[in-house]
């Protein structure tokens, strides 16, 4: 699976701005009064000012070489400060073969930079911004697990080897990009939030564009 485009919103945008283009380095695509949009490799992402007088805040990953986790870390720690779970920053996760670094952005959103070592491509370039390679992760809260998990699997988007839906938390997709599909108030790794049902949109794959409501509802329609 490819996450081409994540539009997530934001109550900070003109710090969300300073801090993605001017603090982390990331590339400028587009810029309005209302939204801002910045190239992750592959991917871009969205922030558009939220209209609902809340306070969102998400879950995503930013998918990193293979082979430049520990230069990664050095890069983000001159830059932000890194989360911890049980006094470490950093995680390998067997599943997957890949390590990750977390920190939280001026809106609260939880970053993780994850270097899957066996989906992921090596680089021969020094770690920056330019870099990162595309969307890995982005969270789908909603208190209808099965429902959304049931229409992201009816449009080709599959639980991660093959397993059954999970009544709670599920990984959804292929390769080194996933949704993250799982209830409100729970916690996520690496933080102190739990997580919140805000709205956002993803397109996937060229074709398929993914819509989560403020209810937790989903649409997803095919181009």
């Amino acid at each position: 699976m490819i996450i081409n485009q994540a539009v997530l919103y934001t109550h900070l945008l003109d710090t969300m701005k300073d801090f993605y283009v001017n603090s982390l380095d990331f590339p400028l695509i587009a810029a309005s009064p209302r939204s801002f949009s910045i190239k992750v490799g592959e991917s871009e992402l969205t922030f558009k000012e939220s209209s609902l007088h809340t306070k969102p805040f998400y879950h995503f990953a930013f998918n990193i070489p293979a082979n430049r986790f520990m230069e990664a870390k050095q890069w983000a720690t001159q830059r932000v400060f890194l989360n911890t779970e049980s006094e470490k920053d950093e995680i390998y996760f067997e599943a997957f073969d890949a390590h990750s670094f977390y920190f939280e952005d001026p809106a609260h959103n939880i970053v993780e930079y994850i270097s899957r070592h066996s989906d992921c491509p090596s680089s021969k370039e020094p770690f920056s911004s330019k870099s990162l390679l595309c969307i890995g992760e982005i969270n789908l809260t909603t208190p209808h697990v099965h429902s959304v998990g049931t229409q992201l699997i009816n449009s080709g988007i599959t639980v991660r080897n093959n397993r059954l839906l999970n009544a709670t938390f599920n990984f959804l997709g292929s390769g080194s990009a996933f949704f993250l599909v799982g209830t409100p108030k729970r916690r996520w790794f690496f933080s102190n939030r739990d997580s919140e049902v805000h709205p956002l949109m993803a397109k996937v794959n060229h074709s398929l564009t993914v819509a989560l409501d403020e209810e937790g509802m989903l649409k997803i329609t095919q181009e």
